[in-house]
């Protein structure tokens, strides 16, 4: 059995190579991100582990069915950026890691909340200008805070567990409702109530067709004046010129976000000698009541370590018996 794994960065090979030690499987680690330039060093292969934000085109899959390999796994939740109508015509079996570490995002993402609340990037921003001054900037407390949760799987239930712990109050919405937290009597039966009730919305749920946008500018206007939106899901949740615009109102206090719906090309690259050429993106950059994180909510050690072994051992499964606990149906 021979595995290729692609774009596997330098803090993976640890992981990397403590699985190949115990499973005794040969696996190729590449650098590179898996593309049109780089599919054919796939040849010889059995199956491929990769992770990247950029698309993964229908030509990669064709390329795969031709070299006989039919075992896909990402290391990451999402499969947003894969085609699916390409991995079906060519017979592709992929597989996920859905949980690698909920806490890690949930952290970062209560982590920023309360640094917005209590105005550090404006702090930090008036004492590099030598301005001590506390006034005007004064906070506010989390725990007489009323927090939408939008998605309770995992993640969403670990920032549900940690929001609690301050004292918050909760308010969800999930197609999906969990049993225990509709006893709880938690849930609302429409997001507009919940837009309506809360101080603050966090996103966690993937990105479908049926939620592009979810927060427009309809669903801003529906909220209370000053709330504060989180979203560490996926960038295409929230029209961001909408965003920009409900900023420039009041209406949104702040945002917290590990995520842009233009975000390939800007995150996970070094800009210090290349400016960023997105002016909405360089809007939302410069505000203070603005904070962003280059979609790494999810770079802890744990979960790191999850994403590169849960993957080998999904691929491994799929070579093997051809299927996986973790594999994935697309429509």
């Amino acid at each position: 059995m021979k595995i290729i794994a692609y774009g596997i960065r330098d803090d993976e090979e640890p992981y990397l190579d403590e699985w190949v030690e115990k499973n005794n499987v040969e696996v190729t680690a590449v650098s590179e991100l898996l593309d049109s330039t780089t599919i054919d060093q796939a040849e010889g292969f059995d199956g491929i582990v990769a992770y990247q934000q950029k698309p993964y085109t229908s030509d990669l899959f064709e390329k795969m069915n031709k070299f006989g390999i039919h075992s896909f796994s990402l290391r990451n939740v999402g499969v947003d950026n894969v085609p699916a109508e390409a991995v079906i015509q060519n017979k592709i079996k992929i597989s996920n890691v859905p949980a690698y570490s909920p806490s890690a995002i949930a952290e970062l993402s209560v982590t920023q909340l309360l640094a917005l609340l209590r105005k550090i990037p404006e702090f930090e921003y008036k004492m590099n200008h030598g301005d001590f001054r506390w006034e005007p900037d004064i906070g506010l407390e989390l725990n007489q805070m009323t927090i939408g949760v939008i998605g309770t799987g995992r993640i969403g239930r670990a920032a549900i567990d940690i929001f609690q712990g301050f004292g918050a109050k909760i308010v969800a919405y999930d197609v999906f409702r969990n049993p225990e937290l509709e006893k709880a009597g938690l849930y609302v039966d429409t997001l507009e109530e919940l837009y309506q009730k809360v101080d603050v919305v966090t996103l966690h749920v993937p990105a479908l067709k049926d939620n592009y946008h979810m927060l427009d500018e309809k669903a801003f206007n529906q909220m209370k004046d000053g709330v504060f939106i989180l979203n560490y899901a996926r960038g295409t949740l929230i029209d961001t010129q909408a965003l920009l615009n409900a900023l420039d109102s009041g209406k949104v206090a702040g945002a917290a976000l590990d995520t842009y719906e233009n975000e390939v090309g800007i995150f996970d690259v070094d800009h210090k000698d290349q400016p960023i050429q997105d002016p909405v993106f360089n809007n939302l950059f410069a505000r203070r009541n603005v904070m962003i994180t280059p979609h790494s909510a999810f770079y802890t050690r744990p979960a790191v370590k999850n994403m590169v072994q849960i993957a080998l051992d999904n691929n491994k499964a799929l070579i093997e018996k051809g299927s996986s606990a973790n594999e994935v149906e697309l429509a």
